[in-house]
């Protein structure tokens, strides 16, 4: 073995040193060349693409021209039609039609800052569409102020105006410009292309020398090859040896495999835990947190609202423009009421008001909402089974939920395509969907064909705050909100979707047995009603306990009450009212908050009705920590903010549930 090594190493010392350097030059040669040629070819085609991207620009730019034109006719068809109408709903279109073509010559504008001449036309087209704009929303406006004629005569005006001929005069000459432009940048385009399959072509043949230099390398291998085989017999002794010692390795690694491979397993299963227990955690989070933030909002919201109906109703002699300032603080007031509604109803901490309720009467019910919100180009189709069953839900609760999922719809669809309601009753298996217990369910399935959802989306639409519409298009709790609002009736919610094939959601919620419930309310004695001749006095004769911890809020209500006539006594805790009671027993209604500190309002309530039975109540809340609506113990709920008319309903409502309190003030009635 060592007599082989050592003449081994004495033929590899023998070879001529002259075929290396040869070899190793030509090699560089060969490199050298490949090398420039493939960096001309970079350059080349580097130079193509981007006189293709000039070329696409000018394409870009030509479209664009044609969009905006389009763009403006459609603005001054739609305001012709607003005119022509009255229609003030079909102005405002006109406003964001016009609006968007605006954009879009600001976009046009980046798009061709780098050319001198056509950004100068495009200045001219923006002091020319700043203009039009001029001309046509003054006809807007008038229309806007109920100045038909006007209108009228301002947009006929409008039309005569030479503004529309320089507008498309100047398209024109921006079209011409670009074509022009395309024209030098397609001659480039082709230049570079032929340039590079020129060196594509040269490259092909270096390709060719590259196999013949291969031949010859082949040939130096086979010498090469011979002198080496004395080698490969003692390689061929460790090689063996190798084997051996590779397959105990194998073996081995076998083993850690399938050692890892269960590891992998446990904690792609811990993962999936842990991500559900943090998608619990942030739910219950969130919900906690739009919670608290829901009660002083409201409790803030009551006394503007209040507020501000005091005081619109002492302005009446002022001018209009007190008013009208009223009128915008109240709407804000709503808004932020309806936004606050939407944080309880995700929170599950807004009180249901469930009642019997038949859910393909419902849905029927909603067709004229549905038509004025989904517009004319939505076509809406309402299926359902032949006797369905009834579900015990908030009937408020559920049309909102349908109309948000009815407004997503539209929003995927783009505005135009088919949305389907369906009801069915079915029977889920515990978990089946969710959560779900076994038992008979009513299906609730809004279908659309719109663009549909990715699977990254679906895995996070239920998320608060999670949106893919456009900033300032979406609070991303309308999903959330519908999510809370199922859970918290007991219920289930699933979305089936896909891209470019539409998405349904389906709502399931537990059946109401109502002929059980039939049963047991015609065992429960019913009051008799005697007194329905006997006059019924007003509200001014009404004296209202006001139970209220926040002091802005409690001088709002009473404030409210006294407007309407009602003698009204305040307590700050239901410890100060329940010691007003004992000392006054002339108080009618009850007007109590629900979270206070120390005794809520239902269970100071849940105290002194049996004590007073003639003494009616009214419970006023922005935010109620309960689970159903069985802890106000049946009596009315009055969700702030309210308005003073809302208010004196409520307060007629509760009176007029109260047989007792009736008759005590009817008595008192005909006393006077």
């Amino acid at each position: 073995m060592a007599v082989e090594e050592t003449d081994f190493g004495g033929e590899e010392s023998a070879q001529p040193g002259w075929q290396r350097w040869l070899g190793w030059i030509g090699a560089g040669i060969v490199v050298s060349i490949l090398i420039a040629l493939i960096a001309m070819l970079a350059l080349s085609s580097r130079q193509r693409d981007t006189a293709l991207i000039w070329q696409q620009r000018s394409f870009e730019v030509m479209i664009a021209v044609r969009a905006i034109e389009g763009q403006m006719a459609q603005s001054e068809a739609t305001l012709g039609r607003a005119v022509i109408a009255s229609d003030k709903d079909v102005a405002r279109q006109f406003y964001d039609n016009w609006r968007r073509t605006g954009s879009m010559i600001t976009r046009l504008q980046r798009i061709t800052r780098t050319n001198p001449q056509q950004a100068a036309l495009l200045r001219d087209l923006q002091a020319l569409y700043r203009t039009r704009s001029e001309e046509l929303e003054e006809a807007a406006l008038r229309l806007n102020y109920d100045q038909k004629q006007n209108a009228l005569s301002v947009y006929f005006n409008a039309g005569k105006s030479e503004t529309p001929d320089r507008i498309r005069a100047i398209f024109r000459e921006i079209v011409a410009n670009e074509q022009t432009l395309l024209a030098a940048r397609t001659g480039e385009a082709k230049g570079f292309m032929a340039q590079s399959n020129k060196l594509a072509a040269t490259l092909s043949v270096l390709g060719l020398l590259l196999v013949v230099g291969a031949i010859g390398l082949g040939w130096t291998a086979v010498d090469a090859i011979t002198q080496r085989r004395r080698a490969r017999r003692t390689a061929d002794i460790e090689t063996l040896r190798a084997e051996m010692l590779e397959g105990a390795v194998a073996e081995r690694t076998t083993e850690l495999r399938l050692a890892n491979q269960r590891l992998l397993a446990e904690a792609s299963e811990r993962a999936h835990a842990e991500a559900q227990l943090r998608q619990i955690q942030k739910m219950e989070a969130v919900g906690q947190l739009t919670g608290g933030i829901a009660h002083d909002f409201n409790n803030m919201l009551a006394v503007v609202v209040g507020g501000l109906e005091l005081a619109k109703r002492k302005l009446h002699d002022h001018a209009a423009d007190a008013e009208r300032h009223l009128d915008n603080a109240m709407e804000g007031a709503n808004r932020a009421a309806a936004l606050t509604r939407r944080l309880l109803a995700f929170a599950r901490a807004e009180p249901l008001l469930p009642q019997a309720v038949n859910p393909d009467t419902l849905v029927r019910g909603m067709n004229d909402l549905m038509d004025r919100t989904l517009g004319e180009r939505i076509r809406l189709e309402v299926e359902s089974v032949a006797h369905p069953w009834s579900i015990w839900v908030d009937r408020h609760q559920l049309e909102n939920a349908i109309l948000n999922l009815a407004v997503n719809a539209r929003d995927a669809m783009e505005g135009e395509g088919k949305l389907i309601i369906r009801t069915s009753n079915v029977a889920l298996a515990a978990d089946e969907v969710g959560e779900s217990l076994p038992g008979d369910y009513v299906r609730v399935d809004v279908t659309d064909t719109g663009c549909g959802m990715s699977r990254e989306v679906l895995d996070r639409v239920f998320e608060p705050f999670f949106t893919t519409k456009p900033v300032g298009k979406g609070t991303g709790l309308g999903l959330s909100q519908i999510f809370g609002f199922v859970r918290q009736s007991g219920g289930e919610i699933s979305i089936a979707s896909a891209e470019g094939l539409g998405t349904t959601v389906s709502l399931y919620l537990p059946r109401h047995h109502s002929g059980e419930d039939a049963d047991q309310d015609s065992a429960a004695p019913r009051p008799e009603v005697v007194e329905e001749a006997l006059p019924q006095p007003s509200l001014a004769s009404r004296i209202a306990l006001v139970v209220e911890d926040d002091a802005r809020v409690l001088a709002a209500t009473s404030g409210a009450l006294e407007e309407l006539g009602v003698t009204t006594i305040c307590a700050a805790s239901a410890e100060e009212a329940i010691a007003i009671l004992e000392r006054d027993s002339a108080i009618d209604i009850i007007v109590s908050d629900v979270i206070m500190p120390g005794m809520t309002g239902p269970e100071f309530v849940a105290r002194v009705a049996p004590l007073y039975p003639d003494v009616a109540i009214l419970f006023v809340t922005g935010y109620a920590d309960v689970d159903d609506a069985g802890a106000f113990g049946g009596h009315s709920v009055l969700r702030k903010p309210f308005t003073i008319s809302t208010l004196e309903n409520a307060i007629e409502a509760a009176l007029a549930a109260a047989p007792n309190a009736r008759r005590r003030a009817t008595t008192v009635a005909a006393a006077e």
